[in-house]
């Protein structure tokens, strides 16, 4: 009887997983069917999707200055580098829901209640940090080099060079406007207490320029324009753990 008994809820169990990952499967094939046709789109509308994205550089460099291209397959590797990573970016909310609906039947009530809105909030504030960099943290940063420019000296900006500086920076804000969360989880886990980090202001001022300093690139400038939103979301933090 223990045999049968044993037997009959390793097939159920077999069964059960069975059926999970075909939907995980489903799932996965659901959010690369996504991302490449949005890609599709994106890299259709390239040159639309460049000319809006080359906006504050275009808006800092002096008139006899032009974006250029240094290497043979940048001008066929930059819309496609573009278009792969927006592609991956606008997908990322599109990938968390179909994670959560994979991952919310296992959850209890009370833990759907907590979990859902951490996850909304973090779409927005990572959305919020990526547009704040891309019209406050990018123009700034590229004026400030322009202005620094000798003025015997003519400015010719890569694309390759002005994708990947765009990109570090908005994808660094992104990530740094998760610190509200986590400021948020640390102190409801009881990891750190409220009172604790509030005495700690000092360090984490220091700290949140060293992040600046690691997530940006070699500049005084993206470092100060990211450390100082990093701060003040830390403050933000605190404030909402209370």
């Amino acid at each position: 009887m223990d045999f049968i008994l044993i037997l009959v809820y390793n097939i159920s169990l077999t069964f059960a997983m069975n059926i999970h990952f075909i939907e995980l499967k489903q799932r996965l094939i659901y959010c690369i069917i996504f991302i490449v046709s949005l890609f599709s789109v994106l890299f259709y509308y390239s040159d639309i999707i460049y000319d809006l994205f080359s906006i504050p550089i275009k808006n800092q460099l002096p008139k006899d200055s032009n974006i250029i291209a240094t290497q043979v397959t940048s001008t066929f590797l930059i819309p496609f580098k573009l278009a792969i990573n927006l592609s991956l970016i606008i997908s990322a909310p599109y990938i968390i829901l179909n994670i959560w609906n994979f991952m919310s039947p296992g959850l209890y009530k009370h833990e759907k209640i907590f979990v859902f809105p951490f996850i909304i909030f973090s779409i927005l504030l990572f959305f919020s940090g990526l547009f704040f960099s891309f019209y406050i943290i990018c123009p700034l940063a590229l004026n400030f080099f322009m202005t620094c420019a000798p003025s015997n000296v003519t400015i010719m900006i890569s694309l390759t060079s002005y994708m990947d500086f765009m990109f570090a920076i908005m994808l660094a804000s992104g990530f740094s406007f998760q610190i509200p969360i986590i400021i948020y989880i640390i102190t409801k886990c009881e990891i750190i207490s409220k009172n604790n980090l509030a005495k700690k202001r000092s360090y984490v001022f220091i700290l949140s320029f060293i992040i600046g300093m690691v997530l940006t690139p070699p500049d005084v400038v993206s470092q100060v324009l990211l450390a100082i939103p990093i701060w003040l979301l830390f403050e933000l933090g605190l404030f909402f753990s209370k």
